[in-house]
């Protein structure tokens, strides 16, 4: 998970490299742990069958026979992107995960997700799935909340189509 208001950069917040990341890897704790109970999850944390790192210190890693989840990647930079989807090692896999609608780079920065998901969508061995409001977890609020703003996305993309053909 990329820790995008430190720009990567977490040394100079105190503590050790756990409390400098439990802001940004909170929901993934708080997830695994749901799934997983409390006990189960610790025992896998303090045997290292589950290891959870900030997206800044996987340069130079190979993660061999490994399942590797980055999650938030619509946060990362395509450099991040690539540097990542290099990682993975023999008999791994990777799944990353999502949302192109809540991305927080500042606006000169292209997200490495939708960098990614353009490049390498003819690639073998790469398979894309895009999940829609149907896909929701969440209180049903939360999916009429998101069709609300896909509804407003689209009728303003058309109402600028449209002032734009009205110009021409």
């Amino acid at each position: 998970r990329p820790a995008v208001e430190a720009g990567e950069k977490l040394g100079f917040l105190p503590g050790d490299l756990s409390e400098k990341v439990d802001p940004y890897l909170r929901p993934l704790f708080d997830a695994l742990q749901e799934m997983m109970g409390e006990d189960n999850y610790l025992r896998h944390i303090e045997s290292g069958k589950i290891e959870i790192a900030p997206l800044a210190y996987m340069r130079g890693r190979t993660l061999s026979n490994s399942f590797i989840i980055l999650d938030e990647a619509q946060n990362t930079t395509k450099e991040q992107m690539k540097m990542f989807l290099t990682r993975m090692g023999e008999n791994s896999r990777i799944v990353v995960t999502g949302d192109v609608t809540q991305i927080d780079l500042p606006h000169n920065v292209e997200s490495g997700m939708k960098n990614a998901l353009e490049v390498l969508k003819d690639v073998d061995g790469i398979k894309i799935v895009q999940l829609s409001a149907k896909d929701v977890v969440r209180h049903e609020l939360v999916t009429r909340i998101i069709n609300a703003y896909e509804k407003y996305d689209k009728d303003k993309e058309a109402k600028a189509k449209k002032e734009q053909k009205d110009e021409d």
